[in-house]
């Protein structure tokens, strides 16, 4: 299953490099957009139910690094929670 690495730029002009399972995450999130928080978190979430699904239909168990990677992305949008204007910026997508 081909794995993907998406870096993103946070409200505060830091980035971090995140993981996915599955290249689903491309159906989800574009490149050189800008999200708001929220609706960038939803989409990750989403994504990453859908390729758990993909990794547990194939392996018999979800990813638990793509679970991880939702539980640090919550953690980092929630310290832009109430910040109207906060967006969070795809910046690329990389092979794992």
């Amino acid at each position: 299953m081909p794995a993907l690495h998406y870096r993103v730029r946070w409200p505060d002009a830091s980035e971090s490099s995140c993981y996915s399972p599955s290249l689903v995450i491309q159906d989800f999130l574009s490149l050189d957009t800008a999200y708001p928080v929220d609706d960038f978190v939803h989409r990750v979430r989403a994504a990453t139910e859908i390729a758990n699904e993909r990794v547990r239909a194939k392996y018999g168990f979800a990813c638990s690094r793509a679970d991880d990677q939702l539980v640090s992305t919550e953690a980092r949008a929630a310290r832009f929670a109430g910040q109207q204007d906060a967006r969070v910026w795809v910046l690329a997508f990389e092979p794992a």
